[in-house]
């Protein structure tokens, strides 16, 4: 099902939102009729009812909606959505109950009720379809949804299918859709080019690492985006056990949420100078793998000790922040599945975040709490820099002592920027079935970022 809302004149039948609390006055305006079906139907405005109510012929004529109450409503995200999974195929207008401040979040989770990862098996996403709400930004929202599917669709992929040439692929044929630029510096040539390391993680696998930089806009403030695209990772010779090797595909999840963001901002013109950044690889095991204990020298020149290959992700993203570094950007954002250590201290729905820069923070946490896209504030804590220092080397990719891992991967990165510098260590994953969000891969970050760039950027 197309992730869109239905057109404004469709013939649409009425849909009323009701919280747990209101349904008794709703009733009082109601036919006898109705309200012996709803009490019959056994609704009470639970979070997850859908109740078509029929008309003289049998046929649904309208249909109520459970909105729960401001205490169970804070416990989830996109609670309509809840009630749309449940409705029959059809097209609704919303009638009634719906606040105004939820109205935009609410449309995008009803959206992505029709998302379903369908490439090696065909899936039953919700049927039923919104017509925009008056006053919405309809064009936003469906922007959105499309950015939101993409990001689910490149994670999802299996490794076999979304190696870094299909990585390349997937952003050239996002470049072409927008009029961007799209090109890569593949295999050997990350050498000649002074990429050592992302060279050195790559150099394993089958498939070339390479280094995709995709550009749009001439004109606005420099934005510079920069993912981890490691397609898949096995822990190199610091081999992950089989447990933990299982969700690998969802390395490539910063690289994944970027794109869904660079997404965004190109079809809704924002005016930026965008720059994206994908260094891709995969982790793999052979003769030339990386060792710990190998000391690499950077693009930007610190050596790094390699304590343990399976601390990949931030030796690729330092040689591409170094370059994005170099263009004198306005901002720099990475995005990166970088450490269990950020799931330990915030689980997987909230998405980490770290800045040096009050106000960007502050503008950041006001836009995702309007986008029912949650982060969460992490510290830049600088007396930690000297866990990430070994001692023969400038810097040390994997710090023992067990404490800090997801602030030391930042401050590690961070080595890597002059420029304003923002860091998101996320899941990439929903790991249980909810509301417009079925199993599997996920956006986190970008909506609630698209919406704070303006302030962020002085747009």
């Amino acid at each position: 099902m197309p992730l869109s809302f239905a057109p404004a004149d469709a013939d649409a039948l009425p849909l009323h939102v009701i919280e747990q609390a209101a349904l008794e006055g709703w009733l009082q305006d109601q036919p006898a009729t109705v309200v012996a079906w709803v009490k019959a139907s056994g609704f009470t405005g639970a979070i997850g009812q859908a109740l078509p109510i029929p008309g003289e012929t049998g046929a649904p004529v309208m249909a109520l909606a459970g909105y729960g109450s401001a205490q169970t409503r804070a416990r989830k995200r996109f609670v309509l959505a809840a009630a749309a999974e449940k409705l029959p195929e059809g097209i609704w207008r919303i009638a009634s109950g719906l606040p105004e401040a939820q109205v935009e979040a609410e449309c995008f989770g009803w959206l992505m009720t029709g998302y379903a990862f369908d490439r090696y098996k065909g899936q039953s996403p919700a049927k039923a379809r919104l017509v925009a709400p008056a006053g919405v930004d309809a064009a936003r929202i469906e922007a959105m949804a499309s950015a939101e599917a993409l990001t689910r669709d490149l994670i999802n992929t299996p490794a076999q299918d979304m190696g870094p040439d299909a990585l390349q692929a997937a952003v050239e044929a996002l470049a072409d859709e927008f009029g961007a630029t799209c090109t890569a510096i593949v295999g050997d040539d990350l050498l000649s080019h002074n990429f050592p390391m992302i060279h050195a993680v790559g150099r394993a696998a089958a498939r070339a690492p390479r280094l995709i930089e995709l550009r749009r806009g001439e004109s606005g403030p420099k934005l510079t985006l920069v993912g981890k695209g490691v397609c898949f990772d096995t822990g190199g010779l610091n081999l992950k056990p089989g447990n933990s090797m299982a969700l690998m595909k969802k390395d490539i999840g910063g690289a994944a949420n970027v794109l869904g963001l660079a997404r965004m901002i190109m079809a809704l013109d924002l005016p930026v100078q965008l720059r994206v950044l994908i260094p891709a690889v995969e982790n793999a095991v052979s003769g030339n793998a990386l060792r710990p204990g190998d000391i690499l020298t950077s693009r930007k020149g610190l050596t790094v000790e390699i304590n343990n290959t399976d601390a990949e992700g931030r030796l690729v993203l330092a040689d591409a922040l170094a370059l994005a570094d170099e263009g004198a950007p306005d901002l720099v954002i990475s995005m990166a599945t970088l450490t269990g250590a950020a799931r330990v201290a915030v689980g997987p729905d909230l998405a980490p975040f770290y800045s040096d820069d009050d106000s960007a923070a502050q503008a950041l946490a006001e836009a995702a709490a309007g986008a029912a896209d949650p982060v969460w504030r992490m510290p830049f804590h600088t007396p930690y820099e000297e866990m990430i220092e070994p001692g023969i080397a400038d810097l040390d990719n994997a710090p023992g002592g067990g404490f800090a891992g997801s602030i030391t991967a930042a401050l590690f990165l961070r080595r890597f920027v002059d420029a304003r510098y923002m860091h998101f260590d996320i899941y990439g994953w929903q790991p249980v079935k909810a509301p417009g969000r079925p199993k599997g891969g996920v956006g986190q970050g970008p909506r609630a970022l698209f919406a704070a760039l303006p302030r962020m950027l002085n747009l």
